[in-house]
């Protein structure tokens, strides 16, 4: 009978249901259906979306199934929503305040939890503020953090009875507050208000200043601007447990008996006030309850009575002093006092080897963390550490600690968490006291000077051993070792680092919880390890990075779901990546097989890892096209990187649907056609590279509406065209197009990017001038415009880029002078010296074409941060050389040659302390090479050949290295290396002087008789044609034209032939 009646009952419960036509499973009721899509349309308002919050850029119109939407929850017995959360919907993309019409939400009738966090929500439209939803009385949990809220939110928030959790973080709340409105509020278990500007609490009705919410359990006031009287006011909060108002400006002595009432208080948090000490009474020393302490980001100097007054607090379990300066100050002021003390925090505190001698006196302490601390030396790791035999947990990381591990800390039996991380220990651990501490679960050994058996012997004991991580030591393989069975069962193990090179160790042979094994960089020679999967069915990441692993890539002999990472690249694989890869490894969330000799296809089965968000098949030998099912199934889709392979084919089909792609890089591959439509479902892609493929076509429209879009690479294709006028993704930072066949004029494209840091247009036919806005780009540090077909003068308003790095205006016809205000100087140097924007970092992952020391180079990576350079060479530039390049004291390049430059080389160009490559050759440059050059130490490659330079070479320093080919071309140019053959002439043999004066005395001429006859002819001769030339007129004019000719080609003719004349008397100069 109670069968049945339970029968009628649902019977008549889904008769209702029916009737209403509203919900059924699976979907969700009709009206908070069309709610949802109300408040969609309430929160979009025209603004782009992130990548996480995809549930508004979604069209739910015709999806009845609200209870699976995103951001949505539903009760599964009732279909009711009962959570909406819309956090960051209209956060750091929307720089605009705006205003909630509250009243959306009141379609919810079982509405638990809300959260409207990080929305610039300013307040609420009037008459539809937070009061209407006070008939919500299942309405419990509230979250308006990160919000322009001001105090006048409170009258509104006031009616809402049944709220238990309220956030009001990070808001624009000022001034005072009414304590009634919050008193309103009495079912409140937590309030959190940090972040804002309040000064206290007010009573605009006369009443006492005096919070009464007898439910509040968690009081959070930190970054305030609270003072002393908060305490006055907060007194009767006799429910409290955890009340924190640190971060405020309290000061002077701190009066435990503020407290008295809060019996049930267990966690104070004080940190970065100005507390001088505390106080209590004889009676009540402190709260009974208070067991935790925060004192984080405090300076303690000598003596300090607020330490020394921490022995009031009697009941104290956990203290923490983190982020503080206690140099100078001693330890045994107040904290031995602490007898009960059982958790110790000084991470990232400024702490000398004094403040830790009485350590030992803290015989209670389980916990004692000292990450960070600038501790040197091992002292107090000797003398009072050992102490602790109660210690459970021991972190010195990051600190500078040397020499071998203290033999005492054998002592500490208890211990079970030990990190002794980034110091620089040495020592093997074969022979270590970690040997003896059995009780360790948790060890972390990474980034000292160890030598670590791979073996791992020294642990076989450690029955409780979970985790381990010796990265960054150096592995080693025991010679006579024995092939015993441990007795852990690790969950984590981390032993990448340097040395060993052999198979995997046995021991793993024995593992069934592992979740995660790093063995990176140790040189692994061996297939791979598909018996660890099939071993470890929980394993999440497995990261096998540049070992020596060989073969083909071998999977489990059945499913592993749980893997979620998986890493293999650099290695030696080889063959065909395994067909069913994605059907075996289904849940898998980051593949990276880059940098192997995988061949053949691309497995269409990724398409089956729904969950996966990063793919690197990068570095290859895959061809083929990319699977269509890999473009659909793959849903979650972050990053798709597989350059460097021989990828062909159309990029991707219309069935596309990578909508979440963040990152793409087919780069290096043979792909064809044009670039796809489909990409422009893309909306949240951040990074596209397709350059060193065979693309053509033109750059679509719809690219400079990719709102995300910061780094574009269409280098190295055949795209050609115009680019369109105003073609500007927003937020594009890098932009490469260099070596394509583009066309047309700068004048519209790019007007307002803004944001640019790089612009690569090199090797392309653009024509027109360098349009003036270019100066706008306040961020730009690469600026490459050279082979293209650019005129007329360089803008002045370059002068305003203060960032550049690298200017490339070469092959071009631009003329006029040189701006003498253009600069360039390397990031680096800006950094040094103050003036670099962090806003201008530029990814480092493109290269960028520039030509230094005659060589065209690709840079790319962290050199690009220490170069900077300016080539304008081949154009029709005129005038002299600015004497301000000389201040360009960081300037690695500069490359003025073939142009029509004219005037003297600037004396100011010593200053180019750090020049690597001068080239100032093919102009109309004239007199001497500046003899302060020779103090350019760092000056490779000069070259100043066809010019009109006169004088001697500089021969010493750096320009002991020139060739002859620096200065050919100058005719007036003389010495070194214009005459480096001379050692090679040879010179006839010396005779003595008698042999010479013996040969001058048998000669049939007379001297005197012949010098007497040959001046008597010369004078004739002259007389004649001074007569001659007196006579005619016409023959004296032509005389002296032939003279003036004769003369000129005499002294060219000396001038010309005066380096091989000298080469004789400057031999041994030369040498």
């Amino acid at each position: 009978m109670e069968v049945i009646k339970e029968f009628r009952w649902a019977l008549l419960v889904m008769m209702v249901l029916l009737l209403h036509g509203s919900w059924h499973s699976y979907g969700c009721w009709e009206t908070e259906r069309i709610a949802l899509l109300q408040l969609q349309a309430h929160f979009n308002y025209s603004i782009q979306f992130d990548y996480y919050n995809y549930w508004w850029d979604y069209d739910y119109s015709d999806d009845v199934k609200c209870c699976n939407w995103e951001r949505v929850r539903c009760s599964a017995a009732t279909g009711h929503v009962t959570q909406v959360s819309l956090w960051g919907i209209r956060g750091w993309n929307s720089f605009e305040h705006w205003y909630l019409n509250a009243s959306l939400f009141l379609p919810f009738q079982q509405l638990k939890k809300l959260d409207l966090s990080d929305n610039n929500i300013a307040g609420c439209l009037k008459n539809e503020g937070f009061e209407k939803l006070s008939t919500l009385e299942n309405f419990e949990f509230l979250d308006l953090g990160v919000n322009n809220f001001n105090t006048n939110i409170l009258s509104s928030l006031s009616h809402l009875s049944s709220l238990k959790y309220l956030y009001l973080y990070g808001n624009e709340m000022k001034g005072r507050i009414d304590i009634q409105e919050l008193n309103n509020l009495t079912n409140l278990k937590k309030l959190s208000i940090p972040d804002n500007k309040i000064e206290g609490f007010k009573s605009l009705h006369g009443g006492e200043k005096l919070l009464n919410m007898s439910n509040l359990e968690y009081l959070y006031l930190s970054y305030n601007n609270f003072s002393n009287d908060i305490l006055s006011s907060i007194k009767g909060l006799s429910s409290l447990k955890t009340l924190w108002i640190g971060y405020n400006l309290l000061k002077g002595p701190f009066n435990l008996t503020e407290l008295d009432a809060m019996s049930n208080l267990e966690e104070l948090s004080l940190s970065r006030n100005n507390i001088t000490k505390f106080i209590s009474s004889r009676e009540i020393r402190s709260p009974k309850n208070l067991s935790i302490l925060y004192l984080d980001d405090i300076t303690v100097e000598g003596r300090s009575m607020l330490l020394e007054s921490l022995g009031a607090l009697t009941h104290l379990k956990t203290l923490y002093l983190r982020d503080s300066n206690f140099k100078g100050t001693i330890f045994d002021q107040g904290l031995p006092h602490l007898k009960d003390l059982e958790h110790l925090h000084l991470d990232y505190s400024i702490v000398n080897t004094n403040f830790l001698q009485s350590i030992g006196e803290l015989s209670s302490l389980q916990t004692l963390s000292l990450c960070n601390c600038g501790l040197n030396s091992t002292t107090f790791l000797n003398q009072g550490l050992c102490e602790l035999i109660h210690l459970q947990m021991l972190d010195i990381s990051y600190n500078d600690f040397s020499g071998s591990l203290p033999l005492c800390l054998v002592n500490l039996t208890s211990l079970q968490w030990l990190d002794l991380s980034s110091n620089h220990f040495i020592g093997n651990i074969s022979s270590s006291p970690l040997r003896g501490l059995k009780n360790l679960e948790h060890l972390s050994l990474s980034n000292n000077l160890f030598q670590i058996p791979i073996s791992l012997s020294p642990f076989f004991n450690h029955s409780k051993l979970k985790f381990l991580n010796g990265g960054g030591n150096k592995i080693y393989a025991e010679i006579n070792h024995q092939n015993l069975s441990p007795m852990f069962q690790l969950e984590r193990l981390i032993l990448s680092g340097r040395g060993y090179s052999g198979a995997f160790p046995k021991f793993l042979y024995h593992q069934y919880n592992l979740q995660l094994v790093d063995l990176s960089h140790i040189q692994i020679k061996e297939g791979f390890p598909s018996w660890l999967l099939h071993n470890n069915t929980k394993l999440e990441e497995l990261y096998l990075i540049n070992n020596s692993l060989l073969g083909p890539l071998q999977l489990p002999l059945h499913f592993h779901t749980n893997l979620s990472y998986l890493d293999i690249s650099d290695n030696c694989f080889q063959g065909y990546i395994a067909p069913m890869i994605g059907t075996y490894l289904p849940r898998v969330r980051y593949v990276n097989m880059s940098g192997n000799g995988f061949r053949g296809s691309i497995p269409s089965s990724f398409g089956n890892m729904s969950l996966l968000q990063t793919l690197d098949l990068s570095n290859n030998k895959l061809s083929g096209s990319i699977p269509e099912y890999l473009t659909i199934g793959c849903i979650s889709l972050v990053e798709l990187i597989l350059s460097n392979n021989s990828l062909q084919g159309q990029i991707f089909s219309r069935t596309f649907n990578l909508r979440f792609l963040r990152e793409l890089q087919l780069d290096g591959n043979q792909f064809t056609g044009s670039i796809p439509h489909s990409l422009s479902n893309c909306t949240f892609l951040r990074v596209l590279d397709l350059s060193h493929n065979d693309i053509s076509g033109k750059i679509p429209w719809w690219l400079g509406n990719m709102s995300y879009l910061e780094i574009l690479d269409l280098s190295m294709n055949n795209i050609s065209r115009n680019i369109a006028s105003n073609f500007c993704p927003s937020n594009i930072r890098e932009l490469y197009l260099s070596r394509n066949g583009l066309q047309g004029s700068l004048k519209d494209a790019f007007y307002d990017c803004f944001e640019l840091i790089v612009l690569d247009l090199s090797h392309n036919n653009m024509t027109g001038s360098i349009p003036s806005w270019i100066g706008k780009f306040s961020y730009l540090s690469y600026l490459i415009l050279a082979h293209n077909n650019i005129e007329e003068e360089i803008p002045i308003q370059l002068c305003n880029l203060t960032q550049l790095s690298l200017v490339d205006l070469s092959h071009n016809h631009l003329s006029g002078p040189i701006l003498p205000c253009l600069r360039s100087t390397s990031n680096s140097y800006r950094q040094q010296e103050g003036s670099y924007n962090a806003s201008a970092s530029v990814s480092m992952d493109e290269p960028l074409e520039f030509t230094t020391k005659s060589i065209s180079y690709s840079y790319k990576g962290s050199i690009l941060s220490y170069i900077s350079g300016i080539d304008l060479s081949c154009n029709h530039l005129t005038g002299q050389i600015p004497i301000e390049i000389g201040n360009f004291k960081e300037i690695h390049v500069l490359n003025l040659s073939h142009n029509s430059l004219t005037g003297k080389i600037p004396t100011s160009f010593y200053n180019l302390r750090q020049i690597e490559s001068l080239d100032l050759s093919h102009n109309n440059l004239k007199g001497n090479i500046p003899s302060q050059l020779t103090e350019l130490y760092f000056l490779v490659v000069f070259n100043v050949s066809y010019n009109n330079l006169s004088g001697k070479i500089p021969d010493v320093k750096q320009f002991a290295t020139f060739d002859e080919s620096s200065y050919r071309g100058n005719l007036f140019l003389y010495g070194c290396p214009l005459m480096k053959n001379c050692t090679e002439i040879s010179l006839p043999p010396s005779k003595s002087r008698t042999s010479i004066e013996n040969k001058e005395s048998s000669c049939f001429i007379d001297k005197d008789a012949f010098h007497a006859s040959f001046g008597v002819t010369y004078i004739m001769v002259l007389l004649v044609i001074a007569a001659v030339l007196y006579i005619n007129p016409y023959w004296r004019q032509v005389w002296f034209y032939y003279i003036e000719v004769s003369t000129n080609n005499c002294y060219y003719f000396i001038i010309d032939n005066l380096a091989f004349l000298s080469k004789f008397r400057f031999c041994n100069f030369c040498k």
